[in-house]
């Protein structure tokens, strides 16, 4: 056997299980926790990196904030996700999945966080109770009002709601979140 072509294979199946939460032995209480902490630091740093985010966040129905972990393998690409979504309204926080599949050439793992805004309670009920589901990809251009200023990089990404996405380095200009799916953890809730 070829070690050469078969590590590939085995770093592919070893990487589904982990996304898929195999080895995944927290309790409902520390995964709780885990999101909480998750959502604190990608807003602070959401925050620092584009900060009419916070007053936009503070004035709307709800937001969610997601960490996502995809990979793509080959001609495969899978992201598994999890996230808190919380109700500006009641100060109700619920907990939720996500997962992504698509076709595309390349090999590697990625690992991001998504902020979504919601314009409205009826989006924002409607995003928690039905889930969501995300059909094409969103591009932006980020708009940048003068020379230091932190671009707006807040993508719509479907009637009354905003996603701002980030990576390791920064805020991305584009958001693709194609082909995934949102619902809520009913082991969490």
């Amino acid at each position: 056997m070829n070690t050469q072509k078969t590590a590939p294979l085995f770093l592919a199946i070893f990487a589904f299980f982990i996304l898929t939460g195999f080895f995944n032995d927290q309790t409902p209480d520390e995964a709780r926790k885990e999101q909480q902490q998750m959502r604190q630091e990608t807003l602070n740093k959401l925050y620092a990196e584009a900060p009419e985010a916070k007053k936009k966040i503070q004035n709307s129905a709800g937001y969610a904030v997601f960490s996502n972990i995809g990979i793509n393998l080959f001609l495969l690409s899978t992201a598994n996700g999890a996230g808190v979504a919380h109700n500006n309204k009641t100060g109700k926080d619920t907990y939720m999945k996500m997962w992504s599949g698509g076709v595309g050439v390349g090999l590697g793992v990625k690992d991001f966080r998504g902020v979504f805004i919601f314009a409205n309670q009826q989006v924002f009920n409607q995003f928690v109770t039905e889930g969501w589901q995300a059909g094409a990809q969103a591009d932006a251009a980020a708009r940048n009002e003068g020379e230091g200023d932190a671009a707006d990089v807040a993508i719509d990404v479907g009637p009354g709601i905003e996603l701002y996405q980030m990576t390791e380095s920064g805020l991305a200009l584009q958001a693709t979140i194609q082909g995934t799916k949102y619902w809520q953890n009913e082991d969490l809730n």
